[in-house]
């Protein structure tokens, strides 16, 4: 992942207001270590930062048109360049970026063509001609972006808060899905399925068209230059994404650079789930497989620059974020840039474990529904910050838009949890890769209960993040939280504890803000809640809270393992290839 600020229309063209803007700049250059650059036109800025994963040497931003009228600073990826470059056959490309077609798609299709993008992105476009502008970011947000307004009249763009909170008297999250247009004056939503007004879908579910699409989904994702791993936690979600990645590793175009040996990674306390897990399917798979390993007090050492750096007081996001943090530095430290990961399957697909408590298919879809519009906020928040932190760029193939508008097009009803049927959370998902001729993953793999990462990684992490909030926060300061922290205020020890830093780092209100709150079971939204009114007593995001079904539940009162019914092989589903790498 890249870094973009841009400051438009500031009333300021001085060489002061160019250091300022290099200044904050500076601020994102952990997003993008290989290159910096600054275009100005005018009391327009455009700066960016660069991760070189397409096109290293040649593909430096800010990015131009032909006769340098239309600029751009982009932060993504755009999957299908080569086929948009074949649609703009009258236009002669500068480099051989993936996000040069932006400028080109501009110039000949205006401001309607953001909606031709496959990938995940963040941009600002300047058209010089008449100083017109333009931001918009990808379908789900799983790029982070932030807009602010000045007193002086300016908008400012970032990645990341920290590049423009200090400047703005207002800015705020810049919403997914959406375009931001000077000529509009506002926002403009360019990004609406079917599934956006959460009506109930009737698709009968195919899993032949639920695997085809993920595997499209995931090939389209191995488009890189430099070397590429998997985060393998040995969950369903992880170790889909492995699975198929090395089935189709040598056809990439990084194999031919790099050689076509797949590595993998997985962190995680000393004996923990995931790391048990992890190496069980990097053996099976056979990849290079790299274990981290970290102590509770490694993980607390970490918190405040993993606040610092994802911008959150959220508890389940704190918890997730600090474990791929420090992995992340021990990745980008073997030479490593970019990684798949899992993130979305579970919201896609009714994943958590409180979905066992859906009363009916269109709650259920209607969560579903609530939870991938939130994702920005949560496990994109993660996946993005805490790998960007040190320069490692992290894709979401769960996140594609077709494979979102297939999955989410199924009748519901085949995604509820029926565990007397054999059906556990996310079935859809696991039947659709059962092959008994060439198998995916082994069966208990397949079939493994679903781990919330910031469990997954080992039980006594989430436990020795309340203890130590505890030792440095009182019950004297709990009495007056409402007082300290109107907004959002911390119903616990642990989420009082990260509000201090949060508001050390970032004080303004702007910033408290852009953080959500709200009631939560097991990573449920506030609606979700009422569904099983003894979660009331319970309110904690772990998966564990979701007591009467996780078999480690908070209660103590484990569960046996739901039963499952015998689970029929799917005859003749040969692996679908997916569309070759470009």
């Amino acid at each position: 992942m890249c870094g973009i600020l841009a400051i438009l229309g500031c009333s300021d063209d001085s060489q002061a207001k160019r250091v300022r803007v290099l200044e904050l700049s500076r601020r994102l250059r952990h997003r993008g270590p290989d290159w910096s650059g600054l275009y100005q036109h005018g009391d327009n800025y455009l700066a960016h930062q660069r991760l070189a994963v397409i096109d290293p040497a040649s593909g430096d931003q800010p990015l131009f048109n032909e006769d340098k009228t239309i600029v751009v600073t982009v932060n993504g990826e755009i999957y299908n360049h080569e086929e948009l470059r074949k649609r703009l056959k009258n236009h002669k490309f500068r480099t051989g970026s993936d996000c040069a077609v932006i400028a080109h798609l501009y110039e000949e299709y205006g401001e309607d063509f953001v909606n031709m993008l496959d990938g995940i992105f963040s941009f600002v476009l300047l058209d010089t001609r008449d100083n017109s502008f333009m931001v918009a970011r990808d379908a789900i947000g799983v790029t982070s972006l932030y807009i602010g307004w000045g007193l002086d009249g300016s908008v400012m763009v970032s990645s990341e808060m920290k590049g423009l909170n200090d400047d703005c008297e207002h800015f705020e999250v810049f919403p997914p899905g959406h375009l931001y247009s000077s000529k509009l004056g506002g926002f403009k939503q360019w990004y609406n399925p079917a599934w956006f007004n959460e009506s109930v879908p009737s698709t009968p579910y195919e899993p032949l068209a639920i695997r085809q699409a993920f595997e499209n989904a995931v090939v389209k994702r191995l488009m890189s230059d430099v070397p590429f791993g998997v985060l393998l936690s040995g969950g369903l979600d992880s170790s889909l994404v492995a699975s198929i990645t090395a089935r189709h590793m040598a056809e990439s175009k990084a194999a031919k650079q790099w050689g076509d040996q797949l590595h993998s990674f997985c962190v995680g306390l000393e004996g923990s789930p995931d790391l048990k897990a992890g190496k069980e399917v990097a053996e099976y798979l056979g990849t290079v497989h790299h274990e981290f390993h970290f102590t509770v007090q490694d993980g607390i050492d970490a918190i405040e620059d993993v606040i610092y750096h994802v911008e959150t007081y959220d508890v389940t996001s704190i918890r997730a974020s600090t474990p791929m943090f420090l992995m992340s530095r021990k990745i980008k430290s073997l030479g490593v840039k970019m990684v798949l990961s899992g993130e979305g399957s579970d919201e896609i697909f009714g994943g958590y474990l409180y979905f066992h408590k859906a009363p009916n298919k269109q709650e259920f879809h209607q969560e579903t529904c609530r939870k991938i519009k939130a994702l920005h906020k949560y496990d994109c928040l993660r996946a993005n910050k805490a790998t960007s932190a040190f320069g490692l760029e992290a894709r979401v193939p769960f996140l594609d838009k077709e494979f979102i508008n297939t999955a989410m097009s199924l009748d519901p009803e085949s995604k509820m949890i029926k565990p007397e049927e054999g059906r556990i959370e996310k079935w859809v998902l696991r039947k659709a890769f059962d092959d008994e001729e060439r198998p995916y993953l082994p069966k208990h793999i397949l079939y493994r209960q679903k781990e919330q990462f910031s469990d997954g990684v080992g039980y006594s992490w989430i436990d020795g993040l309340k203890d130590h909030a505890a030792q440095n926060v009182n019950d004297k300061m709990m009495s007056n939280a409402a007082h300290i922290f109107p907004h959002n205020t911390p119903k616990t020890k642990e989420a009082y504890y990260y509000r201090m830093i949060f508001e050390r780092f970032f004080p303004q209100n702007s910033a408290r803000l852009t953080v959500p709150g709200g009631a939560t079971v097991a990573c449920s939204t506030a609606k979700a809640v009422e569904w099983d009114a003894s979660w009331s007593n319970n309110m904690d995001p772990s998966g564990r809270a979701a007591i009467g079904v996780h078999l480690s539940a908070y209660d103590g009162s484990n569960v046996a393992a739901l039963p499952l019914a015998p689970l029929k092989a799917i005859d003749d589903m040969p692996m679908m290839r997916g569309q070759e790498v470009v």
